[in-house]
């Protein structure tokens, strides 16, 4: 065999007897494969030089095998792993690479393996190249499985130019991961290229991070880098770059700012540097901006300032050192001092047409009236009346006031005058104008000129518009201002003649534009002249004007104008009047009226359309005030009839009102019958109360009741009012929802619950133990009715209190012993004694006003 012979060295071959097998199928099947793994698989634990041996037969027979080829070199690698990297059996095993390339140069799994054996024994310039050769040598479609250990390989040595060729070829194939490449060159501090390549990675909009971040955070990173490296990066426009990112970012110019100029701080240009910062102060739009940017102008002021103090220590001290300290102290000073009105600039660089802040910049230079006079005039020019935040008149009104206090009075007409001419938004805010014009003028006492302006003001324009109409100008509308006639009135009452205030309150009415107030200034004026007539006239077309509850003053007014003009004597037309207001009345303004209309009836008509009038007003007032009117009623009644007239008043109040004011009207019904020595009727009073007092929440009613028994009554009225005390209770007892609380509330405390009386039992159970609880308190009650008697015993209404109380100690109420014989009639030995019953007199005030003295 003189090839193999060649192969190994001329290395001789032994087999062993469990070989002859696997020999025979090689020599029937040479080009199988299977044949030739499962021999290899079978000589897996022989020496190396006897496995080779195979693998080398194997191959020279299948060189195109790569599983053959693979599972050899892999062996080969194992065999040396353990050798030093110098050792000459490394340079067979590479050897043997070169030889499988010649077979499998497009298989990438072999050259990643070859690589990684050539990076392992650290032959860079050798390892270098089989990249390139793996790279040439494969498609390009398996390219991607060789760069990332390409690239590995390249970050391992301190080789940067080797390393930046690579990349750039890499990019060529991936610009995708320009990141990375990136990130190299920063670590090897080749800040230049690095800022290049990632102003084209900004620039293209196509670019998607593979890290996740935005174009602005890549802007930003350019930013920091190319600011804080002047020295280094010198293949861009820094400021170009810079100020093209402030048009394309506009919600982070005071970052970008800063960059720009801690950029040219670095370079050294230090006034190139306060020009960027003073332009971005002149120019950003929002506070937090210019925070940033002026924090960042303060900070490099006072570093410059340090700075300079720091080199005169070191250097001594010299005239020209000292200036330009002084200088650099200065103009921190003034930065200092400038930022309130920086601020206000920026706010209105926002919003131009914010009121509010312009008085702010007129305040901010107080003391300097040739600011504040351009301050204003900027102000009247630049703002917009339709787009203003806040009141556009304030503004004019402001300036015209400036020029007054510095008693520049022709110049501050002259502002109004050109004020009254803006076409505000609103009408009051012209009505405003107008009225600060004339004030202006009553300061100066030129009061002939005030009423000129106002009456200049209220004049009739050439074309009539509706207040609302927004399509016309104010100056059109202004006519109709209230607030303008307003002053004009008062002026005119003031400074003026009756005959033309008087005309000024009638335009007023004609407009339709008049106020409740407007209507009864306009009477209170015509009373104060003695023209009661057309007083009353002026509040008829006032009411005419106006509807409920609007109209609630003025009938106040008129009404209580004319009772104290004429009292009596026009108690017709004063009634006629009375009974217009109540016409359409609604209940919340009823009262007032109802009472003074009763107080007329009192004091110039007659007593029983006064009861009439307070009996209406029961009914026509709200149900909150309907207590209240029925105790003046009555009060009023006692007054006039005497008490015994207020008996149907107290019944129908009864009736009508709720439960909780019924209950006092009972009280106090029965407490004026008892006075009155009607005792049986008192206790009929306390009787049918007794229905809607529930004895769980108006114990106090029942103690009433119970002391009056004590007074007046004897044993069986007491246990006449126990009886219907229990009656009443076991009426409220039997309402489903207390009475089944309570059963729920008896049963727990007894058993636990409902329920657990009789388990299993659905929440029908519950409703028969309550039906049945229902049926016995039913029987009670009947049980407790009343029996008929034939008389019934009364004691004398003085009985002391220490007699009664006696009595009702020995006597149980809940025991009633009546001896009854088999007809029904009582025993004649129990017949009771006569009781003798005293007279007294009748009290004066029963009569009223009837009984004479």
């Amino acid at each position: 065999m003189p090839e193999l012979e060649t192969v190994l060295g001329k290395r001789e071959l032994f087999f062993e007897e469990e070989d002859l097998q696997y020999e025979e199928e090689i020599l029937r099947n040479p080009f199988s494969v299977k044949c030739w793994i499962r021999y290899i698989e079978f000589k897996q634990n022989s020496p190396k030089h006897v496995l080779n041996l195979i693998y080398e037969r194997a191959l020279k027979e299948l060189p195109g095998s790569y599983k053959l080829w693979y599972n050899y070199l892999k062996q080969r690698r194992k065999q040396v792993k353990s050798r030093c990297v110098t050792d000459p059996s490394y340079e067979e095993v590479n050897n043997c690479h070169e030889r499988a390339l010649v077979f499998m140069h497009k298989m990438p799994r072999i050259w990643l393996d070859y690589c990684q054996f050539l990076m392992d024994q650290c032959l860079i310039t050798r390892t270098r190249r089989t990249f390139d050769r793996a790279l040439r040598a494969l498609p390009i479609t398996q390219h991607h499985r060789i760069w990332p250990l390409y690239l590995k390989f390249v970050r391992l040595y301190p080789l940067p130019e080797t390393a930046v060729r690579v990349y750039r070829r890499y990019l060529k194939l991936s610009p995708e991961n320009a990141e990375e490449y990136i990130e190299y060159l920063h670590s090897i501090d080749r800040l230049d290229e690095a800022a290049v390549r990632l102003a084209a990675v900004v620039n293209n909009e196509c670019f998607l991070s593979k890290e996740g971040k935005s174009n602005y955070q890549l802007w930003h990173e350019l930013c920091d880098l190319i600011s804080q490296n002047p020295d280094k990066v010198k293949s861009l426009d820094v400021g170009a770059i810079i100020r093209g990112g402030l048009t394309r970012f506009t919600d982070q110019l005071g970052k970008l700012w800063c960059s720009l100029a801690d950029y040219y701080i670095r370079s050294g240009h230090f006034e190139k540097a306060r020009d960027v910062y003073e332009e971005a102060i002149q120019t950003v739009m929002t506070v937090r901006d210019f925070t940033q940017v002026f924090d960042s102008y303060a900070q490099f002021e006072e570093s410059m300032i340090a700075a300079k103090m720091e080199t005169q220590s070191e250097m001594g001290r010299e005239e020209e050192d000292d200036v330009d300290l002084e200088l650099r102290l200065a103009r921190f000073e003034q930065l200092i001092t400038r930022r309130p009105l920086l601020l206000n600039s920026v706010l209105l660089r926002q919003n131009p047409h914010n009121v509010h802040e312009w008085h702010k910049r007129v305040k901010l230079y107080e003391g300097k009236p040739r600011e504040i006079i351009n301050t204003y005039t900027e102000a009247v020019q630049t703002v917009d009346p339709f787009k203003a935040t806040g009141k556009t008149q304030t503004l004019w009104v402001a300036f015209a006031k400036f020029y007054e206090v510095n008693g520049q009075i022709e110049d501050a007409r002259t502002i109004f005058e050109k004020a009254s001419k803006v076409n505000f938004k609103q009408v009051d805010e012209l009505a405003s104008v107008w009225c600060e014009y004339g004030e202006m003028e009553l300061r100066h006492e030129d009061y002939d000129q005030a009423l000129r302006i106002l009456r200049k003001a209220t004049a009739i324009p050439a074309k009539k518009a509706e207040y609302f109409d927004s399509s016309e100008p104010v100056q059109n509308r202004v006519y109709k201002s209230l607030k303008v006639w307003s002053m004009l009135a008062d002026l005119e009452e003031s400074l003026g003649t009756f005959k033309s205030t008087k005309a000024v309150y009638d335009r007023i009415l004609d407009l339709r534009i008049a106020t409740p107030q407007i209507i009864i200034n306009y009477g209170l004026f015509l009373e104060e002249h003695n023209y009661f007539e057309e007083s009353f006239k002026a509040y008829e077309r006032g009411i005419s004007l106006f509807k409920w509850p609007n109209v609630y003053d003025i009938w106040n007014t008129y009404l209580t104008k004319f009772i104290d003009r004429y009292g009596g004597k026009k108690l017709e037309r004063a009634r006629d009047l009375f009974e217009q207001a109540l016409d359409g009345c609604p209940q919340k303004y009823a009262k007032t009226i109802y009472l003074l209309y009763a107080k007329l009836e009192e004091e110039y008509g007659l007593a029983r359309h006064a009861m009439a009038v307070y009996e209406r007003a029961t009914q026509a007032v709200q149900p909150s005030e309907q207590y209240d009117m029925y105790n003046i009623y009555i009060k009023r009644a006692a007054e006039i009839y005497g008490v015994t007239h207020t008996r149907s008043i107290y019944e129908k109040a009864i009736e009508v009102l709720s439960d909780e004011h019924a209950r006092e009207m009972c009280l106090r019904f029965a407490d004026m019958e008892c006075k009155l020595g009607e005792i049986d009727r008192a206790r009929a009073i306390y009787s049918y109360c007794s229905q809607i007092c529930d004895p769980r929440t108006t114990a106090n009613f029942w103690q009433t009741w119970k002391e009056f028994e004590i007074r007046h009554g004897n044993e069986d009225t007491i246990r006449e009012m126990l009886r219907i005390k229990r009656s009443v209770q076991a009426t409220y007892n039997t309402q489903v929802n207390f009475m089944a609380s309570q059963m729920l509330k008896v049963y727990s405390n007894a058993t636990g619950t409902v329920s657990d009386l009789a388990p299993g039992q659905s929440g029908m159970d519950d409703m028969k133990l309550l039906e049945q609880r229902a049926e016995q308190l039913a029987v009670e009650a009947e049980r407790d009715q009343p029996r008929a008697k034939e008389k019934i015993l009364f004691v004398r209404s003085d009985a002391s209190r220490s007699e009664l109380a006696e009595l009702s100690r020995q006597a149980n109420p809940d025991e009633i012993d009546i001896d009854m014989d088999e007809d029904g009639n009582e025993s004649e030995d129990n017949e009771p004694d006569e009781v003798q019953l005293e007279q007294q007199s009748v009290p004066s005030a029963v009569f009223g006003g009837l009984k004479d003295d």
